[in-house]
């Protein structure tokens, strides 16, 4: 075997790898789903208590990445990517052995501060592996791994609620171990290459920071106001709902590197903005459904808009900072997750006054993601990329 076929196999196996990880993440987050009932009959508590589990991942997971990507950087993504990965797979174990509720949190807040120093490491590498003109492509499909992660996590848990809860987290914990030997994804950066945190702070970050809130606050956090219209105001059944929310993640899963296509043919500025119009007048005619077919049609039409919106701003990220690609993801990352966070906090209360004017104000909030977009053209996003921006 040649050196050349040899790199060949090495990148390949590298970036198989990295999309694997990149379920991995949503996967052991929302996993405990449908094991809640289950996991507070086994732990001795109730099921709103177990239901904190959720809020255990993804509250450090979101808080750690403001600074998880530059650090890791720091430290080397190889290094980085190990340690966060063993730590992941030992919060799993943790989760299947806790003996009570208390355990089992410290157990998940271990798992989302991990994950929070894996995902933007591995797609600041894969920008590395991959070519200019291929980027865009491969994001969409490390987006489209994330989405099958968070579209089958369910069902995964599903499996093994009746069978032990405990062996979905071994499971998870066995793959963890496995990522956790990942082939060379950066050395540590020493002394004064090490990326500085104040270079993240600029008008392109932030620009991309508000998109990415905007984006998951507007859509991609909503299926719990389109559960609670379904029931409420078309009548549908629980397990009928659960169908109806499918299309909105099947369609980030499906799409992903085909929205990586049109980015890199059109522009993501372009596509952003049309996607960010489309998602939004999706996410309002939801509110006004008068039938299930309508709100399954609409809110899928909604996920193909809102998972465009997350490969256009990731690739966009990716080339925000070149000295500092995991840095720059983490950072806008972390704002996107805290949308998901807000959201039920701000629309609920708006819901219980009227549910059409909850579904307004989230599309509101997903069209401005377009003018945060439009923000971009007359700024030099990185080297190079000024072309790719302007499509």
């Amino acid at each position: 075997m040649t050196e050349t076929t040899r790199v060949s196999l090495r990148d390949r196996a590298t970036r198989v790898a990295m999309y694997l990880g990149a379920g991995m993440g949503p996967l052991g987050g929302t996993v405990v789903s449908p094991m809640l009932p289950n996991i507070a009959h086994t732990l001795h508590t109730s099921t709103a208590t177990a239901a904190t589990a959720l809020t255990a991942y993804f509250v450090p997971f979101a808080a750690a990445q403001l600074f998880s990507g530059t650090l890791g950087e720091r430290w080397g993504r190889r290094r980085t990517a190990r340690v966060a990965f063993l730590a992941y797979a030992a919060g799993a174990v943790l989760c299947a052995l806790a003996p009570t509720v208390s355990l089992f949190m410290v157990a998940r807040v271990l798992m989302g501060t991990a994950n929070a120093f894996t995902t933007p490491l591995l797609l600041a590498g894969l920008a590395e592996l991959v070519p200019a003109a291929k980027l865009s492509r491969a994001v969409g499909l490390f987006s489209s791994c994330l989405a099958a992660g968070q579209s089958f996590a369910p069902l995964v848990g599903g499996l093994f609620a009746d069978h032990g809860w405990q062996w979905s987290f071994v499971a998870v914990a066995v793959v963890a171990v496995g990522l956790a030997g990942l082939p060379p994804l950066g050395e540590p950066r020493p002394g004064v290459n090490a990326p500085p945190f104040r270079k993240l702070f600029t008008p392109t970050i932030g620009s991309l920071s508000v998109a990415a809130f905007m984006s998951y606050f507007g859509a991609s956090s909503l299926p719990f106001l389109v559960a609670l219209y379904a029931e409420n105001q078309l009548r549908v059944g629980e397990a009928d709902t659960g169908a109806l929310l499918l299309g909105f993640g099947l369609a980030g899963l499906l799409l992903g590197t085909v929205w990586g296509r049109l980015t890199d043919r059109f522009g993501p500025i372009r596509c952003g903005v049309v996607a960010a119009v489309g998602t939004a007048a999706c996410v309002i005619g939801v509110g006004f459904s008068s039938s299930p077919a309508l709100l399954a049609t609409l809110w899928t039409l909604a996920g193909c808009g809102g998972s465009m919106l997350t490969v256009v701003i990731q690739s966009l990220t990716v080339r925000a900072q070149p000295d500092n690609k995991a840095g720059a993801l983490s950072v806008v990352s972390a704002l996107r997750f805290t949308g998901s966070a807000v959201a039920p906090l701000a629309l609920l209360p708006i819901y219980d006054r009227g549910p059409g004017t909850a579904f307004i104000v989230a599309g509101c909030a997903a069209a401005l993601t377009a003018p945060s977009l439009l923000l971009l053209l007359n700024r030099r996003v990185a080297p190079g990329a000024v072309a790719l921006v302007k499509g």
